[in-house]
């Protein structure tokens, strides 16, 4: 036997397998197993185990792959709002002006690692700590089933915006001029109905993989060739074909893919220094700082007639450090702008923000029901026709989750209680398309404690059904209709036996396995035909 071929297959194992352990053991303790990989790296740092070069290209296509599917979801108009663009710029501004103070005056206090830094120095680290992960934020919000929720479109939206300024920063920093070549990437502009009917040809399975595959890295090389990012390749490829009617089933085949590699990021960042009693605590100094952030995120929002809840969600959401701040320090250490120990405090603050911020994520709906009546002070009393509560009117029934399954339920209790059902759903499209069909759909998101409280002072909501395609989403829906005192029937869909679980120990009344009822309606149909 190869006694090297050994080693590195040895090596391969400890270190997928350490990910792998503390990556449970995160999630076992209620944090996304992000933050176990990130503890991998940082332990994986000390050793000679991984082939940095590996994981490096793994966190490459990882962030690509991301960036991509983000542009398949992206709404243009959603960018366009004033609580999008502005915030993130006022926020920009605000975030660097204060922490290049604050980061100034510890280096006036003699503090270490700081007391080199000019006041240039200073600025620059704020900045580097002025954008949040969007790696992170997406991974939270779709873990939760609230990427598509009116917080979750906010938080995406200013982390687009966010990302635009990196990718200027890194332009500009490197001196790289896009070449007069860009200009043919006009040309993608009448081609994409070429690659439109491709997308339309490749049907599902392994083909629409490869396709997603190819026009994620394909759009990243072509926009790095003419000079220009290519991770923002990758998103603005992503976002031609967001319109598309099989771009949702893109993003959902290509899910495993991203988590697969996005590893590699997470490792990698652990890995970018080693540890010194120094760099942790200035790391530790700087982590509470993502709350400022989050402060001043918070209090723009609400100026911008955002309710307090949509506020204070996409606020938790957006308090964190990201990845990109660590590609602005490395660019900062390479230019020799700031002291090179600064890439392992930036990758350490990183970490330390993921736990705070996973923590919030983790208790955000109740955070925010326990405080309601403080955060809603802070409410200017305008505030925006997308963002109010919803009104059932007088519906007595609620299907929640119109896809489908929730369709087919719908249409089913349509002949019991005729104009007083409706149907919920979190994504505008559906809703339209409900709508337009002739079914009384209204647009909502369903774990908002508000809304909730609204119905129960009617009392006219005697049943509840969720239809949710995820179970963490249901979950929330459920833990706000027993904390608002709903006393009508829930019942509740679900895919696996844990689930069922879960869910009857929740105090669903109703629980229904959706692969059973699926095949039992398979062979009713079958006997109806008499086969």
């Amino acid at each position: 036997m190869d006694l090297i071929w050994l080693t590195s297959a040895l090596n391969d194992f400890l270190w997928i397998g350490l990910s792998f352990a503390l990556g449970l053991l995160a999630k076992r303790i209620g944090l996304p197993p992000m933050v176990g990989f990130l503890g991998a790296g940082f332990l994986l740092s000390t050793q000679n185990l991984v082939d940095k070069d590996l994981l490096s290209k793994m966190a490459d296509l990882g962030i690509t792959l991301l960036l991509f599917t983000i542009g398949l979801k992206i709404n243009i108009k959603n960018l366009m709002r004033p609580q999008v663009w502005a915030v993130s710029s006022i926020h920009a501004l605000l975030t660097v002006a204060l922490f290049g103070f604050l980061v100034f005056a510890l280096a006036a206090l003699g503090t270490p690692l700081f007391s080199n830094l000019s006041i240039e120095n200073s600025l620059f680290i704020a900045f580097a700590l002025s954008f949040s992960s969007t790696v992170f934020v997406i991974k939270a919000m779709e873990s939760k089933g609230e990427v598509d929720s009116f917080h979750g479109r906010i938080a995406i939206g200013v982390l687009i915006i966010q990302d635009i300024f990196a990718v200027l920063f890194l332009a500009i920093s490197s001196n790289k001029i896009p070449s007069i070549w860009s200009l043919t990437l006009l040309l993608l502009i009448p081609l994409r109905h070429v690659l439109f009917w491709f997308l339309e040809q490749v049907g599902r399975g392994e083909l629409l993989v490869i396709y997603g595959f190819l026009l994620a890295i394909g759009g990243a090389e072509i926009f790095e060739v003419v000079g220009i990012k290519g991770d923002l390749g990758a998103l603005i490829i992503g976002m031609m074909f967001a319109t598309q009617a099989k771009a949702e089933e893109m993003v959902k085949t290509m899910l495993s893919f991203k988590d697969l590699f996005l590893l590699g990021f997470f490792l990698s960042i652990g890995m970018s220094g080693q540890l010194t009693p120094d760099v942790i605590i200035v790391a530790l100094l700087i982590a509470p700082f993502a709350m400022l952030k989050g402060a001043l995120f918070f209090t723009l929002f609400v100026k911008f007639k955002l309710r307090a809840r949509t506020s204070l969600l996409a606020t938790i959401n957006l308090s964190n450090y990201s990845e990109f701040g660590l590609i602005v320090i490395a660019i900062c250490v390479t230019n020799e702008w700031v002291a090179e120990p600064w890439l392992t405090i930036m990758a350490l603050a990183i970490a330390f923000s993921f736990v705070i911020s996973a923590l919030l994520n983790k208790h955000a709906h109740h955070l925010y029901t326990m405080y309601r009546e403080t955060w809603k002070t802070f409410q200017t009393a305008e505030r925006l026709p997308n963002d109010k509560i919803l009104d059932m009117g007088n519906a007595q029934v609620a299907v929640i989750g119109m896809g489908s399954v929730g369709t087919g339920a719908y249409d089913e209790l349509n002949a019991h209680y005729s104009n007083l059902l409706v149907g919920v759903d979190i994504y505008p499209k559906t809703v339209i398309e409900q709508q337009q069909l002739g079914r009384n759909v209204i647009l909502g998101d369903p774990s908002d404690a508000d809304f909730w409280d609204r119905v129960n002072e009617t009392h006219q909501l005697e049943m509840v059904l969720l239809t949710l395609p995820k179970f963490s989403l249901s979950m929330a829906v459920i833990e706000q209709l027993h904390e608002s005192g709903f006393k009508g029937k829930i019942a509740a869909t679900a895919k696996f036996p844990d689930e069922i679980e879960k869910l009857n120990a929740a105090g669903v009344d109703t629980v229904f396995n959706m692969y059973t009822i699926a095949g039992a309606g398979f062979a009713a149909h079958v006997m109806d035909q008499d086969l």
